[in-house]
């Protein structure tokens, strides 16, 4: 993946936005890799992105 951005100290604030982060780059990484449109993988509920962004 490439580097979005080191802060300083190179870490983050809490565990919680550590997760987070992760599965967002997750997320945007397969979206990418599977040809879904980003937008709209980053706007579905998570149960609903195998169902509704498949390419036929």
């Amino acid at each position: 993946m490439m580097k979005l951005r080191q802060k300083i100290s190179g870490g983050f604030r809490s565990v919680e936005g550590a997760e987070d982060f992760a599965v967002i780059r997750s997320l945007l990484s397969t979206a990418r890799k599977q040809g879904w449109d980003i937008l709209q993988a980053l706007a579905s509920p998570p149960d609903r992105l195998s169902a509704d962004l498949k390419i036929a």
